[in-house]
């Protein structure tokens, strides 16, 4: 790597939370110019001497500039040097004025007055006891960062985590990666159990250390978490940490039951099953989600049968819609049984017969509410249907870090609560709005068993399904309007087995473009959004189009295509704000991700408790 040494001169563009910045750099080999410098520099402040390792490269956009790897700041030795980094704020009450009186008054002496013997410093006119506490305390939070900075990157910690970790701990960081590192992957988001182990490794934590083997199982639940499972055979789990860590399996199942008396895992025991190992969270949630479910349907329905059929025939006589027996069946069940689910795939009648359940219930004078667990989804519900629906964290009045307002404490007012696209509502979700169902009210669960599941972990719709506690009624009629969808046809057949038509037609709505080369691929798919699908049908480019990628990576990955689509559909530069990976400007289409840390014990004991009450 090259070395360069010089001062910060000015801050392009900085992210305080990770740490990249983008800045010029004044050098003494490169005197005609500044550098422009990229990298994690934190806690460096403007106007620093700074000792930088990295390389050149050139931006395709922006040129020449320099990659920092490594850094470390150099206590300037000149009065002109000293004068800017005390005048540039990095100690506080200390200002360009004051550092000029107190170099004019200590000289190149400065700093070290100010490290070894600040009491002098009210020697200095304008510096009295209180100013002085406040530099000398200013000077010391400063060292500490340092100081941590340092240790940090010492063990192979990125810049960008070390932020983090400062951030987290503060004065403590140094003392709490050192008792258990493995506490950064529980209390930091980014930092996960192989992060935090190889630090413990540098410190030199034993390889069957107690806490590591906790540690590891933690990861190892929640890593199935992240495939969908809310738990793992208990040997199974075991298996895999024994091959991660190279232990023994004693230890290991030893750990299992460690973190069980402390209620971090759950074991469930069956007759004639294997063990299962629950994060306890995901035990709650599911034995949570069973007993609400069980406490809605204990209660009468608020109709009889008779004045459900009386209803239908007034509905069919009014809408002049011809039901097929099926609908017919899932609109008596909305109403008579207090939870119902409506499945089926595209085209097979799922919208007509919500809209047929919400007539039934508003001449009964019920308060309906409708919601989805994504924005578009909750849109599309409300488009559909012609009446509001949320998403249903905005239904259950998500207000971070306090949680969900509606809850077993403060249920909604609703007689009716429909839910659609239940096939994306994981088990977490799942188990905080039926704790917010009202006990009178009928539960509708609308979706598609075949569709992909939830993202969070938990098969939801199809384990309601598969209980079979629950009212099912499952449309398989694909009506004629959908049959002329060629999406909604090879769907069907492709749930059952058979190959979809590929055949390229003018007047269908399916198209099948093959490519072997993923650049050449990438260019289709551009000029396709970006030309050829909005001059044929008419279609915005950002509101009506969407480009799904099964990677990141790759000529043909989300990434790259991200990239490419920007540069064609939004090439403006009047503002255009740059970050680690990617570029952003003003009118781009983007999504924001929260991050929400379920899995903490606060949750777990208010998932606990809901069971309870």
């Amino acid at each position: 790597m090259e070395k360069l040494e010089g001062t910060l001169e000015r801050i392009v563009y900085e992210d305080e939370e990770g740490g990249y910045m983008v800045a010029r750099f004044a050098c003494a080999a490169y005197k005609d110019r500044l550098l422009t410098i990229v990298g994690n520099l934190a806690a460096v402040i403007l106007g620093e001497k700074l000792l930088l390792k990295g390389h050149f490269s050139v931006h395709p956009r922006y040129g020449r500039q320099f990659e920092v790897k490594e850094y470390k700041a150099v206590l300037p030795t000149t009065e002109a040097g000293i004068r800017k980094y005390l005048g540039s704020g990095l100690i506080k009450g200390i200002g360009p004025a004051l550092s000029s009186r107190i170099i004019d008054h200590f000289g190149k002496d400065a700093l070290r007055i100010i490290e070894e013997e600040a009491d002098r410093l009210e020697e200095v006119e304008g510096i009295g006891p209180r100013r002085l506490q406040l530099i000398t305390q200013a000077w010391e939070e400063q060292k500490d960062i340092r100081e941590v900075m340092l240790f940090l990157k010492a063990h192979d910690v990125s810049t960008g985590y070390a932020v983090k970790i400062f951030k987290t701990y503060g004065q403590e960081a140094i003392r709490v990666v050192k008792e258990n590192p493995y506490q950064l992957a529980e209390d930091i988001f980014g930092i996960a159990f192989k992060t935090a182990d190889r630090i413990a490794m540098k410190l030199g934590i034993a390889k069957d250390a107690p806490e590591r083997v906790e540690a590891a199982l933690e990861y190892t639940l929640s890593q199935a978490a992240d495939e969908g499972h809310v738990y793992l055979p208990r040997a199974e789990l075991i298996g895999k940490c024994v091959e991660m860590l190279k232990v023994e399996a004693g230890q290991v199942d030893q750990a299992v039951n460690t973190l069980a008396q402390r209620e971090i895992v759950i074991v469930e025991e069956e007759e004639d099953q294997e063990e299962a190992v629950f994060s306890a969270p995901f035990y709650y949630g599911e034995v949570g989600v069973a007993s609400q479910l069980k406490r809605i349907k204990s209660t009468p329905s608020q109709v009889g049968d008779q004045q459900v059929e009386n209803l239908l025939r007034q509905l069919k006589r009014q809408k002049e819609v011809d039901y097929a027996p099926e609908q017919e069946e899932a609109i008596r069940a909305a109403l008579t049984s207090k939870v119902m689910i409506l499945t089926g795939g595209p085209g097979t009648g799922k919208t007509t017969t919500v809209k047929g359940i919400i007539q039934m219930m508003d001449w009964l004078s019920w308060d309906v509410l409708l919601a989805a667990p994504t924005g578009r989804a909750a849109k599309k519900l409300s488009e559909a249907t012609g009446r509001e629906a949320k998403t249903i964290h905005r239904l259950l009045g998500y207000r971070p870090p306090n949680g969900f307002q509606h809850n077993e404490h403060k249920r909604l007012k609703a007689d009716a609560v429909i839910i659609d696209e239940l096939s994306m509502v994981d088990l977490i979700l799942m188990n905080n709005l039926v704790k917010a169902v009202p006990r009178h009210a009928n539960l509708v669960l609308v979706g598609d068993v075949d569709q992909l599941p939830s993202v969070g972990a938990g098969a939801v719709l199809h384990d309601l399904i598969a209980s079979g506690e629950i009212h099912v009624v499952k449309l398989t009629k694909i009506f004629r309007q959908a049959q002329q969808s060629r999406i909604v046809v090879n769907a069907h057949r492709v749930n059952q087995g058979q190959f979809p038509y590929l055949k390229a037609e003018k007047t269908s709505d399916f198209f099948f473009i093959e490519q072997e080369e993923p650049k050449e691929a990438a260019e289709i798919i551009t000029q396709l959004v970006s030309q050829r699908l909005p001059r044929f049908y008419g279609l915005d480019p950002f509101s009506g189009m969407q480009v799904l990628s099964p990677m990141y990576r790759g000529e043909a990955g989300a990434d790259n295509l991200n990239r490419l689509l920007q540069e064609r559909l939004n090439p403006k530069e009047e503002f255009d704000l740059p970050s680690a990976s990617r570029r952003f400007r003003l009118g781009d289409k983007v999504m924001q991700i929260p991050f929400i840390p379920l899995l903490q014990q606060g949750c777990i004991i208010d998932c606990k408790r809901s069971i309870e009450e």
